[in-house]
């Protein structure tokens, strides 16, 4: 099998929208009928009902249910009161669970008809494009669910059925976000410009920061000041720590001159502090040797809560620079078929994973079961670096310690059991290294080239905002 990158953004927002999801299958209808949408008039953002073009024909949602009414066309897609005091209430219970405060309900109300009109907004549009997720999609989302809750798919349509949630409603919400977030993805990714300028400024940026926190050996020369010293023994104190640094200045070594002056622990170390990482250094300390080379001294007297400090750069760690963090994994792969449904295949997996924790062979077991073109290695990967796997995989894999065990864990491969042989850290080549860079820019840029495309999406949009009916 090969693991080809896949957009991290869509898998995060697909992933919340299944927490929200199952949440939401947990929390119990609300008990009273819908609340009338906001008063008449336009919403913020919301064009209002006279000044709308000429409507197209919505697309009637058959899920609309008696006694429901909509509230928002937008363009051919709908947006029902039902579902707007669905996510309202949704909204609340997780709040009250989270113990998080959340506007007042009025308020809550229109943020969340915006929000849902946006999502029409670009749902329609994706329509337009002949975007289209197919089942088979839509059904490893829904066993996702199934599989991180811990249950079989009947007892999730079960559980979804006792809580008042439609199955067909389930789905289509699940069709739809992942249909947005590849829209999303398509449309906004493509606005994006990252110059080799800014690529090349990051870099050094990156470069910086990875030496000043790589490990430092630094000596110090102190002259001590008491806490509310006054101005006379301040002035003492200065003149000390000027008398060490006019002794430095004149070519005197610097050990020599901590010995005879300092007033710390490690005088008689000629003021060495040893090898350490800069995080466990004052930032003080670390902000004064960033510019410094291997054997200078500060040019002035640093001021602490201690006292005044002279320090010098002894020695900072050879390959300091960027590196990546690989690992070496194994994995047993299940892929789901008519034969054998995805909750299946977890609990073969489960079993496979208390067999080897009792002894049997991880290597062997892949060879005999793995339907992974790496079987014929034990289920052995090899190396891989960050961004390699896909991201349910990878979240897996980095979380396990050497030689650990995951549960079985969903991709869009298949069902996996994942074991972590070894990590290193290599340096990162040039070439890698300018693609992170131009990755990590385009993620910094995405959310306002999302908010500026959805604005123009909207501008060009039918939304006519309904009154209740009387």
């Amino acid at each position: 099998m090969s693991f080809c990158p896949y957009p991290r953004r869509l898998a995060a927002a697909v992933a919340a929208l299944l927490v929200a999801a199952t949440a939401a299958a947990q929390t119990p209808p609300a008990a009273t009928p819908p609340a009338p949408a906001p008063a008449p008039g336009t919403a913020p953002g919301l064009a209002p009902a006279a000044a709308a073009p000429t409507p197209p024909p919505a697309r009637v949602d058959p899920e609309v249910r008696l006694g429901d009414w909509i509230a928002v066309v937008v363009n051919q897609e709908l947006v029902t009161a039902g579902e707007i005091e669905r996510r309202v209430s949704r909204l609340q219970a997780d709040a009250r669970r989270e113990g998080t405060r959340l506007p007042d309900e009025e308020a809550l109300r229109r943020q969340i008809t915006d929000a849902l009109v946006e999502e029409r907004v670009i749902i329609s549009t994706a329509r337009e494009f002949g975007l289209r997720v197919d089942d088979i999609e839509v059904d490893r989302a829904v066993q996702n669910i199934a599989v991180q809750n811990q249950l079989t798919l009947p007892q999730l349509r079960e559980r979804l059925m006792a809580e008042g949630m439609d199955y067909g409603r389930f789905r289509a919400d699940l069709r739809d976000r992942i249909m947005l977030e590849r829209m999303r993805e398509r449309e906004v990714y493509q606005r994006i410009q990252v110059s080799d300028e800014e690529i090349d400024k990051l870099i050094a940026q990156r470069r910086e920061a990875a030496v000043a926190a790589a490990d430092i050996n630094l000596a110090q020369i102190l002259v001590t000041v008491p806490e509310g010293a006054d101005p006379q023994v301040l002035a003492a104190r200065r003149a000390r720590i000027e008398q060490a640094q006019a002794r430095l200045k004149a070519g005197e070594n610097f050990a020599t001159v901590a010995r005879a002056m300092s007033e710390d622990a490690n005088k008689e170390k000629g003021g060495e502090l040893g090898m350490r990482p800069s995080s466990r250094l004052p930032d003080a300390f670390v902000e004064a040797a960033r510019g410094l080379k291997v054997g200078e001294t500060s040019t002035e007297p640093l001021r602490s809560g201690a006292g005044f400090h002279l320090l010098k750069v002894l020695q900072r760690a050879e390959g300091a620079g960027l590196s990546d963090n690989q690992t070496r994994a194994r994995h047993i792969l299940l892929r789901p078929s008519p034969q054998l449904s995805a909750e299946l295949a977890a609990r073969r997996l489960a079993e496979y994973r208390r067999q080897i924790e009792g002894g049997r062979n991880f290597e062997e077991l892949a060879r005999e079961v793995s339907e992974d073109g790496s079987a014929a290695a034990g289920g052995d990967l090899g190396w891989t670096t960050p961004g390699t796997m896909v991201p349910e995989f990878e979240e897996a894999m980095n979380a396990l310690p050497l030689g650990g065990l995951s549960a079985p864990v969903v991709s869009r491969f298949g069902v996996h059991l994942i074991q972590v042989l070894e990590r290193r850290s290599v340096p990162i080549e040039l070439k890698q290294l300018r693609e992170q860079s131009r990755n990590i820019l385009r993620e910094q840029k995405f959310e306002q080239a999302y908010a500026d495309w959805a604005k123009e999406l909207r501008s060009r949009a039918y939304v006519e905002v309904r009154e209740p009916p009387v």
